[in-house]
């Protein structure tokens, strides 16, 4: 089985590790979101020398791509990008409400086939970045930035059992009373880009380096300062 530097960066708790055969080898982590620049280098030179293994010994480097936060997704790519330049390594860019999704899956274990998940980053407000995957991940509803109301999620409700997790699903569980949404306090880490890495590895599923972009989902964007007048 492959050697992957896994990193995520995209959300509050960043984190690096080194994976293989689906174990963590070596896992460093960081929740001061305003940190995540300053952390994750030094914290994959930390994690390669814990485990006493040259970072040229591996064989792709998988990275949270988003959705997430603006700033954290560029550090992430960035870091991956550049690691993978120099190492001449593939990229692996992996959907960062699926790494949420994950956790659920793996908390709920043979019983998340009767389940479908929906993963949830808070945007702010009552807005969320989500998406509804089955217990294989397979699309079911595609990511999107929804306005959460008491209506949401109502025609999949109706039929399946949905769990939710993530750092937005506090907001939805104060608005909707349905029997079928479970709310999961499965947090997820950097370990839960294991799985789908390794699936990607083996499938030769790498992204072009040179043209990877961070999946924002909703258009960047900056307001321009306003300009003094005299």
């Amino acid at each position: 089985m492959p050697l992957i530097l896994n990193i995520d960066t995209a959300t509050e708790k960043a984190g690096v590790c080194l994976s293989k055969d689906g174990q963590v080898l070596g896992m460093e982590t960081n929740p001061n979101q305003k940190d995540h620049a300053g952390f994750i280098q030094p914290a994959v030179q930390r994690v390669m020398s814990s485990v006493n293994i040259p970072l040229s010994s591996v064989d792709a480097i998988a990275v949270s791509n988003g959705p997430g936060s603006y700033t954290g997704l560029r550090v992430g790519l960035s870091t991956a990008k550049g690691l993978c330049y120099a190492l001449h390594k593939p990229l692996i860019l992996i959907n960062t409400l699926q790494v949420i999704a994950t956790a659920a899956i793996e908390a709920l274990k043979e019983s998340s086939a009767d389940h479908l998940f929906c993963p949830m980053i808070d945007a702010r407000r009552m807005e969320v970045f989500t998406a509804v995957y089955d217990n294989q991940l397979q699309e079911v509803m595609a990511p999107t930035a929804m306005i959460l109301d008491a209506d949401s999620f109502s025609a999949h409700l109706r039929q399946n059992k949905i769990v939710f997790n993530g750092s937005g699903a506090a907001k939805l569980e104060g608005t909707i009373e349905n029997a079928n949404a479970v709310f999961s306090n499965a947090h997820y880490d950097v370990s839960h880009m294991i799985t789908t890495a390794e699936k990607m590895v083996q499938s030769a599923l790498f992204a072009d380096i040179a043209y990877s972009e961070p999946f924002y989902i909703k258009e960047f964007f900056t307001p321009l300062p306003k300009l003094k007048s005299d």
